[in-house]
């Protein structure tokens, strides 16, 4: 499964962050950095987690 960002959507809320963060990070600017866009198993459902918190939908998993 991949992790898809939607870059101009994010907002940099960081609830992504916060349900998945060995997958992402906010940087310095407070901008979401995926730090694996391919995942499987436990990290597919962190990263589903993640896409569910978002309040603007800018992460999906497909």
């Amino acid at each position: 499964m991949r992790i898809v960002l939607d870059r101009p959507r994010c907002e940099g809320h960081g609830l992504c962050e916060e349900a998945a963060p060995q997958l992402m990070h906010l940087d310095d600017d407070g901008e979401l950095v995926l730090d694996r866009e391919e995942v499987e198993g436990a990290d597919a459902a962190l990263a589903n987690a993640a896409a569910r918190v978002c309040p603007v939908a800018a992460l999906r998993v497909e």
